[in-house]
């Protein structure tokens, strides 16, 4: 009998630290997703920087590649292809383009 008084003494002890914890678990669970949600709706500054990183070397790598292109294609007209000539300006025009979206970087 006494060691049946003992045990559920000592599980009731036991069971408040685990209901506590369940207790402060619940009442904080909204507030955990709520930041969640946060940091997932909001980009910070670091991400925005390696986003714009990105896009400025996707736009460089563009303009490389259609640098390459005008150069053979200005090779092929001088030699006489007309469609090579046209393909050349074309390469000018886009050329063109992308660099006003490639900022210049300060010497």
């Amino acid at each position: 009998m006494i060691v049946r008084v003992v045990l559920a003494g000592c599980a009731a002890l036991m069971l408040q630290g685990c209901l506590a914890k369940a207790a402060v678990d619940v009442v904080t669970l909204p507030v955990r997703a709520a930041s969640k949600a946060v940091d997932l709706a909001t980009t910070s500054q670091s991400e925005a920087d390696e986003k714009r990183g990105r896009a400025l070397r996707k736009r460089e790598e563009e303009y490389g590649r259609l640098e390459r292109s005008w150069q053979k294609n200005r090779e092929r007209c001088e030699k006489g292809s007309r469609a090579h000539c046209d393909a050349a300006a074309q390469d000018l025009i886009r050329m063109d383009e992308l660099r006003r979206t490639i900022p210049v970087e300060p010497d």
